[in-house]
């Protein structure tokens, strides 16, 4: 067996320190409770934490505090009720028992003095003497005579009561009588004390009316005293005086301006603009008018007669001339106890009566006439067989009037009418424009879209969406009429634009089918004939009218985008093979060029036909410079088809545009004509040249693309072969070819520094912290600890939150024990009682039964 300790080294735990010796030694913890936390390895240098813990002593810090402060809310979570000391300065303790009482007092005070209302104004503060309300004293309620005994405090006295309420035999009579006996008089009755009361306060009421007059007197005096004296006192300065001191300002320019501007008339109020509909519809109604009127003077039928218009009277005109026509008066009588009035007979039945009755007067009169040939009949006879030759001459001529009413009539027929409905197929359309004049036709087209405005009704919009197509159909009809009418597609374009504003998808779904229809037409040719021909004029002037009314600056459009391939299409399909398709693709050119005017997109197709042309008219070709592409050829049958070789139409040879008429249909030419149609089709080339080059004059490949051109125009001049005026139009052309400037430099070797060789420098890198956390700046550190820290404390948070919710529960369920096992004794001892009288009734029923 080992040593044993002694009792005071038993006694002492084995971990205390020397110096404790003497004082009393705390409690050791129990060895079973004491938790080591043992590390798998040890680290030089770290400083450990929580190696040795106690979880019962913590457990039971955690359990007591939870109970002072969770427990305590626990409990407390339904009360609401809170006792305050609201007394002044009752816990603090920096003033003394005097200044509380005092504070105290005046803050009663305050309470007791402040408004009920903070509305009420008249409001004041309540006076008191005594404790009594000076405000119930000045009523005089109880009135204490000081001479009148104790007893009678409060009585009122007897004359009051006599003249207020009648007293009857009480008081005022033994007074009045006692008064009477002295005087030695007879009292007074009441009426006599009544009347006595009325009169003196009648003398009361003299008095203040004579008072208030003598003040109202002696007010006007001192005003009129007043007014004498202030007459001296006001001083007026004279004018020297007052022209010595400063001059009044002149206004500025602003002043005036802004003087004139409150002077300024202000505008009326103007009408609203009407709305498109609100137009349609006036505009509807006025050819309507005009309508019914045409149809009325065609018909022969005169005004209405129940319009009436405004005669002419002068000024000096006194209207005594005034006479009735009829009599208007109508009879009057009462039938069944109704009023009815007696109908005017129509004017044809008075007419007819009245020619009646002037037949019969005749017939009766014509017995009395005829006498014989001795009576006045008969000495008349020659004068009426003459009268009535020259009636028959008068009703042979014409009247004026009604010669008038037939030109009316007539005019009327031939006037346009004013009113159309939409057509429903072309044929409607070209009977209502065949045989009119182009302006008529105009008119007709302007007002079928009046009449028929979307706005008037529900199906107007379709009508005139498919006006549009019967339009485009009828233009292609004259441009394919012998001689075309371009005058009048011309004018048709202004209504062909204004419905396309109106109905953009239905225009543009026209005029792709009449162009997907051409196309169709040149492949169907190509494949049957290999070859292609350029269309009528009614294509070229569709595709005209394409650029006219849509965008062509689009970088894609729905209609400009086909119509651009269909040029290209018709200047690479189509050779050329007389001077009229040289015509047309001199067209087309034109055509191209307004499509890219404004978006300068480079055409190639454009560049090699103008190329061409050049070379057909070329005299000298040398080849340098330049290559021909489809449908050109160097050699061949029109290869030389533009050449002019006869100098007396070079010199006679005036420039003109060329007619579009030409391209329908070319008409049989001389030698000579054909010739100078030759070189108006050169003319015309270099013209689109020209235009080329201020078109793509900006472009970087520009001297590239005019190469060609400018080959064949240096060909064109060294043969002299020309007239003058194209000489100078080629030299002109040349002339601004060269002043176009170069955007491009040849390609160089981008100079750039030698790269130099990489050199293996070690690169040094400061270590912050070992281990896991190595490799990062200070910043990446502080953020890694804060999110580890954030991290820590919720996972806390989260294991109090848990063992808060742990003790509640616990606390819960104590409750409910608590009132289960209260519930259970109490069960428990009704029972007992229960049985208690159960025992005590048994044995008084038996006790009874004995």
């Amino acid at each position: 067996m080992g040593k044993t300790r002694s009792a005071g080294a038993r006694g002492k735990a084995p971990g205390a320190p020397a110096g404790t010796r003497g004082c009393r030694a705390r409690p050791s913890a129990n060895p079973f409770e004491v938790k080591v936390n043992r590390q798998k390895f040890q680290v030089l240098g770290r400083k450990t934490r929580h190696d040795v813990g106690l979880p019962g002593v913590s457990r039971a810090r955690a359990l007591q505090k939870r109970t002072q402060t969770l427990l305590k809310e626990y409990k407390e979570r339904d009360k609401s009720n809170v006792f305050r000391d609201k007394r002044f300065g009752e816990y603090n303790s920096n003033i003394s028992p005097e200044e509380k009482m005092m504070k105290r007092f005046a803050l009663e005070q305050q309470r007791q003095h402040e408004k009920k209302s903070i509305y009420n104004l008249n409001e004041d503060e309540e006076l008191t003497h005594y404790g009594q309300s000076l405000a119930d004293i000045e009523k005089h309620n109880d009135i204490v005579d000081s001479d009148s005994d104790a007893e009678d405090r409060g009585v009122l006295s007897a004359e009051l009561t006599a003249a207020h309420f009648g007293g009857g035999g009480g008081p005022l009579h033994k007074k009045t009588s006692q008064q009477q006996g002295e005087e030695g008089q007879q009292p007074k009755s009441r009426k006599e004390l009544i009347e006595e009361l009325i009169a003196r306060s009648r003398q009361e009421k003299r008095e203040r009316q004579a008072q208030r007059e003598d003040a109202l007197e002696l007010t006007e005096k001192l005003d009129q005293d007043w007014k004498e004296i202030q007459t001296l006192l006001a001083r007026k300065t004279p004018k020297s005086e007052s022209r010595g001191g400063k001059e009044k300002p002149k206004p500025d320019a602003y002043d005036m301006m802004v003087r004139e501007l409150g002077f300024e008339m202000k505008a009326p109020p103007s009408n609203r603009m009407k709305t498109e509909e609100e137009l349609a519809q006036e505009e509807r109604e006025r050819l309507k008018c005009l309508e019914a009127e045409r149809l009325r003077r065609m018909l022969g039928k005169e005004e209405d007669e129940h319009i009436k218009r405004p005669k002419h009277m002068s000024a000096d005109d006194l209207s005594d001339g005034f006479v009735l026509d009829k009599d208007d008066r109508r009879l009057l009588s009462y039938k069944d106890g109704k009023m009815n009035v007696e109908e005017e007979p129509s004017g044809e039945a008075s007419s007819s009566e009245s020619e009646g009755e002037e037949g019969k007067g005749s017939s009766e009169g014509d017995p009395e006439e005829s006498d014989g040939p001795d009576g006045p009949s008969g000495l008349e006879s020659d004068v009426q067989s003459k009268d009535g030759s020259e009636r028959t001459q008068e009703e042979q001529r014409p009247n004026p009037g009604e010669r008038s009413t037939a030109d009316d009539r007539e005019a009327a027929r031939a006037e346009l009418p004013y009113m159309f409905a939409a057509p429903g197929s072309y044929e409607e359309l070209k009977s209502l424009l065949s045989g009119r004049s182009m302006e008529e036709q105009l008119l007709v087209v302007e007002r079928i879209q009046k009449c028929n405005h979307p706005s008037l009704a529900v199906g107007n919009k379709a009508k005139l969406e498919k006006l549009f197509g019967f339009l485009l159909e009828y233009v292609g009809d004259l441009a394919t009429s012998d001689p075309p009418d371009l005058g009048g597609i011309n004018k048709l374009v202004v209504q062909l634009y204004n419905l396309c504003q109106m109905f953009p998808e239905a225009a543009s779904s026209a005029m792709k089918f009449v162009l997907r229809d051409a196309m169709h037409d040149m492949e169907g040719m190509v494949e049957t004939t290999s070859r292609a021909a350029f269309p009528g004029l009614d294509v070229l002037i569709y595709l005209k009218i394409a650029g006219m009314l849509f965008p062509t600056s689009d970088f894609r459009h729905p209609v400009v985008t086909p119509a651009l391939l269909c040029l290209s299409q018709l200047l690479t399909k189509c050779p050329i093979q007389s001077l009229q398709d040289v015509v047309k693709g001199l067209f087309v050119c034109c055509v191209f060029l307004d499509y890219v005017s404004l978006s300068q997109r480079f055409i190639p197709e454009l560049i090699n036909f103008l190329v061409g042309i050049l070379y057909i008219a070329a005299p000298n070709r040398q080849s340098q410079g330049y290559t021909l592409v489809h449908p050109f050829r160097a050699l061949g049958k029109n290869s030389e088809l533009l050449l002019v070789s006869d100098e007396e139409a070079t010199t006679t040879w005036h420039r003109r545009s060329l007619p579009l008429q030409w391209a329908g249909r070319l008409k049989a030419q001389t030698e000579t004509e054909a010739n100078h149609t030759r070189l108006s089709c050169l003319a015309m080339c270099l013209a689109l040249v020209q235009r080329c080059v201020t078109v793509y004059g900006a472009l970087p490949s520009f001297h590239d693309i005019v190469q060609p051109l400018r080959a064949l125009l240096m060909e064109h001049l060294a043969a002299r072969s020309c007239p003058p005026e194209l000489q100078e139009l080629s030299r002109s052309i040349l002339t601004e070819m060269e002043k176009q400037p170069k955007h491009y430099r040849p390609l160089v070797c981008e100079k750039s520094k030698p790269v130099p060789l990489k050199l293996f420098t070690p690169r040094l890198v400061k270590v912050l912290e070992f281990g896991k956390k190595q490799g990062c700046t200070k910043e990446e550190q502080e953020r890694k600890r804060l999110i580890h820290k954030h991290k820590r404390e919720f996972k806390g948070a989260v294991r109090e939150i848990r063992k808060d919710n742990q003790f509640l529960a616990r606390m819960q369920l104590s409750e409910i024990m608590e009132r289960d096992a209260e519930r259970k004794r109490k069960v428990k001892q009704l029972f007992n009682s229960l049985a208690t009288q159960e025992g005590e009734w048994k044995a008084l029923k038996r006790k009874k039964f004995k």
